[in-house]
C-alpha cells in the first residue's frame, strides 16, 4: 500500500511524528515506508532534523486557537513546501497528482504531503479538525477523522481513562454527600 498524497494518511502520519518524534535517520527511513511512503533516496541525519523541525512548526497550527491564526500558520507551511499541482507517474505507482517538485528528499516529500493532507484536511472537514488530547497527563495532538467531527481524545483508551475518572470522582462526591 502506497501512502495516499494528500488526504488522511499524510495528517495521520504527521500527527504520529507529532506525537512520537523519530529519533534517528533510520527510524525515520522505517516509519515513512511503514506508512507507505516511497523513498526515492537514502534518508539522512539532515532529513531527520528538517522533519522535526516541521512537526514543530505543524504542532502551531495544531494549536492554533483561531480559524484564522491556523490558516495563517498552514498557508506558511504550505508556501515554503508545496509547489504547482501536476500530474506524474513516478515508481509505476499509476497517475496522480504531486504538489512538490520531482527529486526532493524524504524531508522535502513529507513538508508537501503533510501541508497539502492538512490543508484538504482542514477545508474538506472543518478548520476546528485538529487538536490535542482532552486528557490532561496526555496532550498528543489528532487530526479528528469522525463522522460528527467533535473529538476530544486522541485514542479510544484515553476517552475511556477520563470517562472511568470522571465516574469515580462522581461516586465519591455521592458518597460524600
Amino acid at each position: 500500500m502506497q501512502l495516499n498524497p494528500y488526504g488522511e494518511d499524510a495528517v495521520r502520519y504527521v500527527t504520529d511524528l507529532t506525537n512520537s518524534p523519530p529519533s534517528s535517520a533510520k527510524e525515520l527511513a522505517e516509519r515513512s515506508v511503514a506508512a507507505g511512503m516511497v523513498l526515492d533516496r537514502p534518508v539522512t541525519d539532515e532529513d531527520l532534523a528538517e522533519v522535526l523541525a516541521y512537526v514543530d512548526r505543524w504542532a502551531e497550527v495544531v494549536d492554533a486557537t483561531t480559524d484564522a491564526h491556523r490558516a495563517e500558520l498552514l498557508n506558511a507551511l504550505l508556501a515554503d513546501a508545496a509547489r504547482h499541482p501536476r500530474l506524474t507517474d513516478h515508481a509505476d505507482g499509476g497517475w496522480h497528482i504531486h504538489y512538490r517538485e520531482d527529486g526532493q528528499s524524504l524531508a522535502g516529500v513529507l513538508r508537501a504531503v503533510a501541508s497539502v493532507g492538512t490543508a484538504l484536511h482542514l477545508t474538506g472537514l472543518g478548520m476546528h479538525r485538529l487538536g490535542r488530547c482532552a486528557l490532561v497527563e496526555c496532550g498528543n495532538a489528532f487530526g479528528d477523522f469522525s463522522r460528527a467531527g467533535r473529538q476530544r481524545y486522541c485514542s479510544p483508551t484515553c476517552a475511556n481513562r477520563d470517562a472511568v475518572r470522571r465516574h469515580r470522582a462522581r461516586r465519591e462526591k455521592e458518597k460524600g454527600s
